[in-house]
């Protein structure tokens, strides 16, 4: 009886410490902050960010399924696979696409203006990480307008892009002519992450336009409001390139028009590099914009003030720009404008997890398709 009683204080041991576990898992998909320590993101990364089929019971039941039901289709610029253009492999896909389906795009250059509809779901653009693909076109605000400018347009809901290079070609804005903006990239659905790109432009680079995002271990590179819309977003591990000759440059120009609109962009362990020494992390460019950057790295090319209120001294009081244990010379608080925030530890909390873009419901490990 005592070795009996033994077994069942063991079994209520066992049980006790897998639910703790469980709790534990469930709590750090979305609360578990991104670790101070940049050396410790990937492994909390991979921590809280597990497969599909570990997570069934938590994500979206339509994500469950799409991801259970994939396809792969390839473009290849030689002819070997299916199709020669991303255009055509898009358009291959049917309306309210119930089933993830991963376009392969061999290396290259694919010269397109790339329209990933609304009503097509769950798409995939997959890159090689050793021959990335380049998606290029040359369209501007002036034929298309600003939003409609963009090499690459995503309006779907879960779209997920890995180890491509999206850039418009079109000539850097001299400020005198009108129409000069020219998108690289426009995600407009809700539930979309990037990984592993470069989105490469100059005014206007990416528009994070709405709906929950997260973007990991990216490139962007811009002049002015270069990351703009919108979005509800979670940069981690991402570099931002300025491309300044010391005239005035900025990096965001958050669109939320109201404390009450559940929008922001948060860039943690993210590195600021470029030329010139005139940028701003953002500017007012609507009313209520948020933006925070934690644990980030800001080289000399960001301007003392740090941010910019469009002359617009009224919204002082009503921009939300917090910045948490950044470093390097652009992160000095001496000469920051008086109404940055400088957020401690309580205060950044909500914008160092998972939770801030919703994303255990969501947000999967990168793709690594077999082909």
């Amino acid at each position: 009886m005592a070795g009996k009683n033994t077994c069942l204080g063991v079994h209520a041991a066992l049980t006790v410490t897998l639910i703790l576990l469980n709790a534990i898992i469930v709590v750090a998909d979305d609360d578990a902050p991104v670790p101070a320590d940049q050396s410790q993101v990937n492994t909390w990364f991979n921590n809280n960010v597990n497969p599909n089929k570990e997570r069934q019971g938590k994500l979206d039941p339509a994500l469950v399924t799409a991801e259970l039901g994939q396809t792969i289709v390839k473009v290849m610029k030689d002819g070997s696979g299916e199709f020669k253009t991303i255009t055509d492999a898009v358009n291959s896909i049917p309306a309210e696409n119930t089933k993830r389906v991963i376009v392969y795009i061999g290396g290259g250059e694919y010269n397109e203006k790339i329209t990933i509809p609304r009503n097509i779901p769950f798409v995939t653009f997959y890159g090689s990480p050793t021959n990335m693909p380049t998606l290029i076109f040359g369209g501007n605000a002036q034929k298309y307008g600003t939003v409609d400018s963009a090499t690459v347009i995503a309006e779907s809901d879960y779209f997920v892009a890995a180890n491509l290079i999206i850039k418009n070609s079109s000539p850097k804005p001299d400020g005198k002519r009108v129409g000069e903006q020219a998108l690289a990239l426009r995600v407009s659905g809700n539930k979309s992450a990037l990984f592993n790109c470069r989105v490469i432009g100059f005014q206007d680079t990416l528009c994070d336009d709405k709906g929950n995002h997260f973007f990991k271990d990216c490139f962007i590179e811009g002049t002015v409001d270069f990351i703009f819309g919108s979005g509800k977003s979670l940069y981690l591990n991402t570099e931002l390139h300025v491309l300044g000759n010391n005239e005035m440059t900025v990096i965001t120009a958050q669109a939320r028009d109201s404390a009450s609109e559940d929008t922001g962009y948060s860039f943690v362990h993210c590195n600021i590099t470029g030329t010139g020494n005139g940028t701003y992390l953002g500017r007012a460019w609507r009313i209520s914009p948020r933006v925070v950057f934690a644990y980030t790295s800001m080289s000399e090319v960001i301007t003392p003030a740090g941010w910019n209120n469009k002359n617009r001294p009224e919204r002082d009081s009503t921009v939300f720009y917090g910045e948490h244990k950044c470093s390097g010379p652009g992160s000095s608080m001496v000469g920051r404008v008086k109404y940055t925030k400088q957020l401690n530890e309580e205060q950044v909390k909500p914008f160092l997890n998972l939770g801030y873009i919703q994303g255990s419901k969501w947000l999967l490990p990168p793709p690594n398709p077999k082909v």
